[in-house]
C-alpha cells in the first residue's frame, strides 16, 4: 500500500502559518514525522497562498527535501506552478493532479513524460466531475487512454475515481467502491489513489467514516491513499484492509504493525 502523507498542506492552520513566517523548524519536524510514521510520498500544497503560490511552494519543497530523502507529491490546482517547481525537485516526484480538462492536460502531461514522474488522474472533465459508478468508470477509461497514448507507463498512473461528502451525496462511496472494481479488474497494472477527507465532510465522528471507508476500498482494489500517517486508527484500519485483501502474505505486515504498537490504542 503506498502512502501519500498530506499533513504539508496549507489548509491546515498551523501548516500556512508555518510557511508564510518561514518555520522551516515547524516543516521539517512535520516532514520527517510522517516519514517516520511510513510515508512513501509527501505531499505539498500551498494553494491558499494565491497569487505567491508558486513563490511558497518553492520554499515548501526546499525544506522538506532538506529534511527527508522521501520523493515528493507536488499538488496544486496549478499547471503553471508545477511547471515553476517542477526543476527544483530532486527524486522523481508524484504529480497531483491531471484530468480530461483540456487545458490542464495539455500543460501538464509533457511535464509528466519529461520527468518520468508518477501522476494522479481525477476523474473530472471540462463539463463536471464524475459522481456515478458508471461517469468515473467511463472517464477513467477516457483519461488512462489519453495517458498512455501520450507515452504515460500504466504503472505511473495513479487513477482517483473520486469520493464526495456522504452528507450531500448519500451514494458517493458505493459508487466509488463499485468504480474502483472495475477499472481494478480493467487495468490491473495501474494504481488506485483516493483522498479520504471529502467522504465524511459535514458529519461527526469523521476519522471513523475515514477508516471504514478506506477498509472497504483496500478491499476493492485501492492500493493507494493520501492519508495522515500520523493517525494510527487509520494506520492500522489501513493494515487491515490490506490483510482483508489478500495482499499481505501470512499477514506479516499486521504482525509487525502489532508489535510495533500501532494497535496498542484499541
Amino acid at each position: 500500500m503506498i502512502i501519500v502523507g498530506e499533513r504539508l498542506n496549507s489548509s491546515r492552520k498551523e501548516i500556512y502559518n508555518a510557511i508564510e513566517n518561514r518555520d522551516a523548524a515547524f516543516i521539517r519536524n512535520e516532514a520527517v514525522a510522517q516519514a517516520n510514521a511510513g510515508a512513501d510520498y509527501l505531499d505539498v500544497n500551498t494553494g491558499l497562498f494565491a497569487s505567491k503560490e508558486a513563490e511558497q511552494m518553492a520554499w515548501l519543497i526546499d525544506i522538506v527535501q532538506d529534511a527527508t530523502p522521501l520523493p515528493i507529491c507536488i499538488d496544486s490546482p496549478n499547471p503553471e506552478v508545477i511547471r515553476h517547481v517542477l526543476p527544483m525537485v530532486e527524486k522523481t516526484p508524484m504529480l497531483n493532479s491531471i484530468t480530461l480538462e483540456k487545458k490542464r492536460f495539455e500543460t501538464l502531461i509533457p511535464l509528466v513524460i519529461d520527468r518520468s514522474c508518477k501522476v494522479i488522474g481525477l476523474c473530472q472533465n471540462d463539463a463536471k466531475a464524475a459522481h456515478t459508478s458508471l461517469e468515473k468508470t467511463t472517464m477513467a477509461s477516457e483519461l488512462i487512454a489519453e495517458m498512455k497514448k501520450a507515452g504515460v507507463p500504466e504503472d505511473h498512473i495513479y487513477l482517483d475515481p473520486l469520493v464526495f461528502p456522504l452528507a450531500t451525496d448519500t451514494n458517493s462511496a458505493k459508487a466509488t467502491f463499485h468504480a474502483v472494481r472495475e477499472i481494478h479488474e480493467t487495468f490491473p497494472h495501474l494504481h488506485l489513489i483516493c483522498g479520504l477527507t471529502n467522504v465524511s465532510y459535514g458529519l461527526p465522528k469523521r476519522k471513523l467514516i475515514n477508516r471504514s471507508f478506506l477498509t472497504v476500498a483496500i478491499v476493492m482494489g485501492l492500493d493507494a491513499a493520501i492519508v495522515d500517517p500520523l493517525d494510527k486508527k487509520l494506520m492500522a484500519a489501513l493494515k487491515a484492509g490490506v490483510l482483508l485483501n489478500g495482499r499481505d502474505p501470512y499477514a506479516r505486515g499486521y504482525i509487525e504493525a502489532y508489535r510495533n504498537g500501532l494497535f496498542e490504542h484499541f
